[in-house]
């Protein structure tokens, strides 16, 4: 007994000492101080050129401003730098981890939360720039697809399904307003519609969009999957897509990689209707010659999914206080404003303009949101996201049915 209880004082020991040397964001000289010199290697989607583009001018900025080094380590799945982190502590590498930070949200943030995976509960709501945070107007940046976030991660961009038509080459009035809407509009416009294949997370989001609009009871889905119930809930879902599959493009026997892929088939007038998770997508793509002029944005009235995405840092991540430092900067006003701008990103602000000075307000009264972005009180309702184990049943699911033909 008497080993035991020393065991477990050495234990509670090292434990404490472990914390005491972790970087306190409430002691942000001294984070400043620890991060100068580190390299963050950020782990994050790196399918869009314009994104891309945005973190080379972050990690410059970092650079320059703190001496912190971004590497931005491009994923085409976030899962990818989860995994990394599961088989690290698999693996007894409780610190000196290669992932620093991670882009993430939805079900890879509850698999992270789940298992004790992120850096100490609480440090996203101490960083400096918090303070602009609008945690009153975005209920989203404190609870990530039904799970409470607890300052484990730091919100990044606002999200909300959209879809996008060419005006060139469909008549506007002809839009599908709801789900059924676009089942019928397909049927009468076939091979003109299409989605990601899941998992891609767009393509994921659209069968999300689909099962919340149909679904009986759509609070069901804001709980855990109920295994006994799945095949019922689920049901009108996979009959909605077991009409649609074979009115896509190339009768459902392919699908586009991820979104870039999807809206290149706009560009190259394949499909007429295409969506993103980005309100001013359109626009940016139009901005930077990846879609005609004449492309515009376009909403179903009763609701699309709504959701805020996030970064995140291991908990055994090598630059703690650099990914600390990195985060606070891409929620400072000029980074924000910087990624709002459709002809740099165009991805939605976290922050409440409300808040800031009038220097930094102006950054934002500036942006011109270009002609295909729908203004505020356009975008109809935000549906909640489902909780994140029903899109691991139903990606599951939609692969033995759909999979096999790709």
């Amino acid at each position: 007994m008497k080993k035991l209880l020393v065991a477990a004082a050495a234990f509670a020991a090292m434990t404490l000492q472990a914390l005491a040397g972790e970087p306190d964001p409430e002691k942000w000289q001294e984070v400043l101080a620890d991060a100068r010199g580190e390299t963050v290697y950020f782990n994050a989607w790196g399918g869009a050129e314009n994104i891309n583009a945005y973190l080379e001018w972050a990690g410059q900025e970092l650079e320059k401003r703190y001496g912190v080094k971004l590497v931005h380590v491009k994923l085409d799945d976030t899962a990818n730098a989860v995994a990394k982190v599961v088989a690290e502590k698999a693996a007894g590498r409780g610190e000196g981890g290669t992932v620093d930070l991670i882009w993430i949200n939805g079900e890879n943030f509850s698999s992270m939360k789940r298992q004790q995976l992120l850096f100490s509960p609480g440090w996203a709501e101490k960083l400096p720039n918090w303070r602009f945070v609008d945690v009153e107007n975005k209920p989203t940046i404190r609870t990530d697809f039904t799970i409470p976030v607890e300052g484990l991660e730091s919100p990044w961009g606002m999200a909300k399904l959209v879809f996008f038509h060419d005006m060139a080459h469909t008549d506007p009035a002809s839009l599908p307003k709801s789900a059924q809407d676009l089942l019928a509009w397909a049927k009468q416009n076939p091979g003109r519609f299409t989605y990601p294949q899941p998992p891609d997370f767009t393509g994921s989001s659209f069968l999300k969009q689909v099962l919340s609009e149909l679904a009986a009871d759509r609070s069901v889905l804001l709980k855990p999957v109920n295994e006994a119930s799945f095949e019922k809930t689920v049901a009108p879902l996979f009959s909605y897509l077991d009409e649609l599959n074979p009115l896509l493009w190339r009768g459902g026997k392919a699908f586009p990689q991820n979104y870039p892929a999807m809206k290149q088939l706009l560009a190259d007038n394949e499909v007429d209707i295409i969506f993103a998770f980005n309100p001013s997508e359109a626009s940016s793509a139009i901005a930077n010659g990846e879609l005609p002029a004449t492309v515009r944005s376009f909403t179903f009235p009763g609701g699309t999914l709504a959701n805020t995405h996030f970064v995140a840092i291991p908990y055994n991540a090598a630059a703690k206080a650099g990914a600390l430092v990195a985060a606070d900067f891409l929620i400072s006003p000029e980074a924000q404003a910087r990624k709002q701008d459709p002809q740099v990103w165009g991805d939605p602000t976290v922050l409440a303009i409300s808040k800031l000075d009038a220097t930094d307000r102006a950054r934002f009264e500036a942006l011109d949101l270009g002609v295909a972005t729908l203004k505020p009180d356009e975008l109809g309702l935000a549906l909640d996201e489902p909780h994140p184990s029903w899109m691991d049943r139903i990606e599951t699911e939609w692969k033995r049915r759909y999979g096999a033909a790709n």
